[in-house]
């Protein structure tokens, strides 16, 4: 006696969605123009990056004009008038250009990581450059990835601050070292939720 099976086999075609859900479904493309337009925020970060690393390599051949634009930039104050490059500026601009590169990784992670979560695949299986962290990454994820991103940045900024001390009010170091912590806490908070929401269900 055979076996009767009245399920049709399957075809592997996914049945096509209703107008409704498709037109929902379809308006993920909304996202496009806004990552487009952090790319070009990009841009506009590489060229500020570029006119920064310029003016450095220009005041420490002796150009007055390129250092007073690199004091101006970094908000560094002194009572003693600053004629020559010296290792506080280098310093501070050194670590601005780093804040420049960190936030422009965070917006790599965003533009990538976002698009290929929310948007659509970009079916870079397989490619030589395919970040290693794009390959599982996912909403969860991309969350604990941006809130290390910003504490790396949270960092910087405050050692910045830190070697400008002179410059800032007890007030204004205070509250930026909060901030810190409280980025630092939120990031582990953000980490042990998601620990918790992707552990295999415990077995009865």
């Amino acid at each position: 006696m055979s076996n009767f099976d009245p399920t049709p086999p399957s075809t592997g075609k996914v049945s096509p969605l209703r107008p409704l859900p498709n037109l929902i479904f379809a308006s993920r493309w909304l996202q496009l123009p806004l990552y487009l337009g952090l790319i070009v925020a990009q841009a506009v970060y590489v060229v500020h990056f570029l006119v920064e690393l310029f003016h450095l390599v220009e005041a420490a051949f002796g150009s007055k004009e390129a250092l007073q634009s690199l004091i101006t930039s970094i908000g560094y104050k002194t009572t003693a008038p600053i004629t020559t490059l010296n290792e506080t500026v280098i310093m501070l601009v050194v670590l601005a250009l780093i804040d420049v590169v960190m936030i422009s990784n965070l917006l790599i992670m965003v533009i990538v990581g976002g698009y290929e979560t929310f948007v659509s695949r970009m079916n870079l299986e397989g490619h030589r450059d395919q970040p290693e962290w794009l390959s599982h990454v996912n909403a969860s994820v991309l969350k604990v990835k941006l809130a290390t991103a910003i504490i790396g940045i949270s960092s910087i900024h405050l050692l910045k601050t830190f070697i400008n001390a002179d410059n800032y009010t007890d007030r204004v170091l205070i509250a930026q070292t909060v901030i810190h912590i409280t980025f630092l806490l939120s990031a582990m908070a953000i980490a042990y939720t998601d620990k918790l929401m992707s552990a295999p269900p415990a077995k009865h």
